[in-house]
Formats: structure tokens, sequence, C-alpha cells
């Protein structure tokens, strides 16, 4: 009799909606660190690469915890970090430091590693890999996408004037993070997860990671995600900064820039939510690699045309002003071309990782840990971006975008095809 693995997948995608909640406040917190320090753009990024380069220190042991204690075990212990981070991330706003965020930050990093860790190999073998766990991911992806969307909408609705933002008045969605990781232990407490035996048993053979380096598609595929991730991060990133920028003068008075910045920045992560439930319908007909070549390429084409086009041309956009509530402003066409780009960085994480571990057999489990470690771009690359934006201007910074999505197009056309470096 087959087993039913319905509440495990359940399970699994709840857990990708928590990392999405968790990871995308960060960005928001940006803006909001550097104007109550009175810092430049660079350090506000601060939070967002201290989150993602906890991923660079926890990758290969969280692949390597994932081995010795399984699914189960490894999940619990992620959502009590993640709990004890977000804690952190509190006492800060109580005691008005910075560093202190930053170390919340950094904790609740180790927490959405050790998560991502778990939820992506275990999807893609509930699906039984290939098409199918694709499938299983972009549908995970799809909630991911619907809680980053919320954190941001929320964010610009709870705090009317960047300028005169804190910590604190974040507070109502660091309380639902605590709340949500609670339950989540909970549950995840009283469920049974599927083991991967031979992985378990081949930890203790301590496998070589010289064994998986040898396959060429994995490497490459691992710095497609530390380049995939730092771009999903970087575009909403910068272009949020970019629409509240007081310098900028794009909105009439009376019209919260914030409240608009904040809903074209959502609106990206409510494309990829779009995106990836499409990619999901389709996945089980349409391979990895194909849906990779098209959204790479299309991504190319609006982040150049952003990049290119005068910012005096404006376009009605739907979204919040921050006085009449829903509403159609007028944003830069500019704007509207990189908000698209979430309907083409929506199906990539699922495609990347699904090409990268086809075949890996019993090294999975690690891969997926070396896959974790790469995720630190989403903190490398948004910082790159906001050093170029201090130094020139914020639109010239989507050339790091655009060399991104260059690499992202040659892994599906080439590097994605299973060679080993050596036999």
């Amino acid at each position: 009799m087959k087993q039913n693995y319905t509440l495990p997948i359940i399970v699994m995608i709840l857990l990708f909606g928590m990392i999405s909640f968790v990871t995308n406040l960060a960005s928001p917190m940006g803006d909001i660190l550097r104007n109550q320090f009175t810092i430049p753009n660079w350090q506000g990024t601060l939070g967002v690469f201290a989150n993602f380069i906890a991923y660079a220190i926890m990758g290969v042991p969280a692949g390597n915890l994932l081995q010795r204690r399984g699914y189960k075990q490894t999940t619990l212990i992620a959502i009590a970090v993640g709990f004890v981070g977000v804690g952190i991330q509190l006492c800060s706003g109580w005691a008005g430091s910075f560093g202190i965020y930053l170390a919340g930050a950094f904790v609740a990093g180790f927490s959405m590693c050790l998560l991502n860790t778990v939820v992506n190999p275990m999807l893609n073998r509930l699906g039984g890999g290939g098409n199918r766990g694709n499938q299983l991911i972009q549908f995970g992806g799809t909630f991911n996408s619907l809680c980053g969307t919320a954190v941001i909408v929320v964010t610009g609705l709870l705090i009317p004037n960047i300028t005169q933002a804190r910590i604190s008045d974040t507070f109502p969605l660091m309380y639902t993070a605590l709340a949500v990781f609670a339950l989540a232990f909970v549950v995840i407490l009283l469920t049974k997860l599927p083991e991967n035996e031979e992985s378990r048993q081949a930890a203790t053979a301590a496998l070589p990671l010289r064994g998986l380096l040898q396959y060429r598609h994995f490497v490459l595929g691992a710095v497609a995600i530390f380049i995939y991730v730092g771009v999903e991060v970087g575009v909403p990133n910068v272009l949020n900064k970019w629409l509240q920028n007081p310098d900028s003068h794009f909105f009439a008075e009376g019209v919260s820039a914030e409240a608009v910045a904040g809903s074209v920045a959502a609106f990206y992560w409510l494309l990829m939510l779009v995106g990836r439930l499409v990619g999901g319908l389709v996945g089980s007909r349409v391979s990895a690699r194909s849906m990779l070549t098209v959204v790479a390429s299309v991504a190319i084409v609006l982040v150049v045309a952003a990049m290119l086009a005068p910012t005096s041309i404006m376009v009605r956009f739907p979204g919040f002003d921050g006085a009449n509530g829903l509403a159609f402003n007028s944003i830069p066409l500019s704007a509207a071309l990189l908000a698209s780009v979430g309907l083409c960085t929506s199906v990539m994480w699922g495609g990347i990782f699904n090409l990268a571990v086809e075949g890996l057999g019993r090294y999975t489990e690690r891969a997926s840990g070396l896959f974790m470690a790469l995720v630190c771009g989403g903190g490398v690359l948004p910082l790159l971006m906001n050093v170029v934006v201090d130094v020139a201007d914020y639109l010239p910074s989507y050339i790091v975008v655009v060399a991104g999505f260059a690499y992202l197009l040659y892994y599906a056309l080439s590097g994605s095809k299973p060679k080993p470096v050596a036999e």
C-alpha cells in the first residue's frame, strides 16, 4: 500500500512560508535602520547581509545535521533557533540598538538556513524527483511568495513615514513571527516525516566532499543559487529604496512614498507568487531547464529596459497611497518593469535546485547543505548593489542584476547538463 504523504507536504509548504516571512522582514528593516541610526544605504543593508551570511557559516553543518539527525529533529532545531533570533530582534527594539538587531538577524539566518536545508530536498523527494519534484517545490514557493508579499505590504502600512520609523514599529510583525514559530514547533512535533534511511546510513560512512564536487552540474548550480538569491533579494530591495527616497520627487503631496514604494515592492513578490503557482501547475509537463531558459532571458530584457527608460515616463500602477487605501498611483515605467521581474525570478529557485541535484543519490542531503551555504548571495549582492547606489545612483546598480541573470541563462543552456568534473 502506497503511503500518503499529504500532511508532510503541507507542513513543508507552510515552512516555506515561514522562511519568506522572516527573511523578507529584513529588507524594509534596512530602511528603518538607515533612518533611525542615520547611516548610509550599504550599512542599512547589513541586516539583510547578517541574515544571509549565516547561510555561508551554517550551510555545510546544516547538511551534515540533516544527514545525522534526520528531517524531523533538524526542523525542530531550526524552529527553536528561529524563535530565539526573532526574540533578539524584538529586544533590539526595546533597547534601540543597531548591534542587537544585527545579532538577531544573524541568529535568524541560522534558522532560515536549516529550514531551507530541510524543505527543498524533502519536497523534491516527496514528489519523486524529476518534474514532479520541481512541481512541489514551485507550489511551496507560491506560499513562500504569499508570505513575502504580506510582510512588505503590512510593513508599508505600519510605517506611514519612513524618516521617523523605529524598530519598535515592526513589533506586530515580530510577535506574529514568534507565534508562527511556536505553532509550527507543536505541529512538527506531532507530525510523522519520512526519513531518507540511505542518507542516514551514508552519514555514518562519512561521505567525502570531493565525491559530491565531481558533479559539474551541481558545482555550477551552487554558484547559480548564490547569484539567484542575490538578484531575487536585490531587485526589490533597491527598488523600494529608490521609490521612497525623498529626493526622487515622484509623488504628489499627500501621497505616502513609503506606502507606494512598499506596494510596488510587494507587487514584485506577488508576481513571484503568481509565477510559482503557474510553475507548479505546468511543472509536471515543462522541464526545469526550459523554464529557467525562458525566464532568465525575459528577465535580462526587463532589467535592461528599466535601466534605459527615462524616469520621466510615468505609468499607472495598483497599490496603496497611504491616505485613500487602494489606489492607482503614478510610478516611473522603470519601476513597473523592475517589479515585473518577480514573474521571472519566481520559478528560478525550484528549477536550479531540481537541475543541480539530479542524479546525486545519496549525496542529495549533503548537496542541500552546500546549496544553503551559497544562499549567502542574498546578502552579498544586495550589499554590492547598495554600494553602487551610494557611489553612482539607483538604476545603475542593476548592472549587477543583469550580469547575474546572464550567468543563470548560461547555466540553463549549458552548465546544468549532467557531466562529472572528473571520473
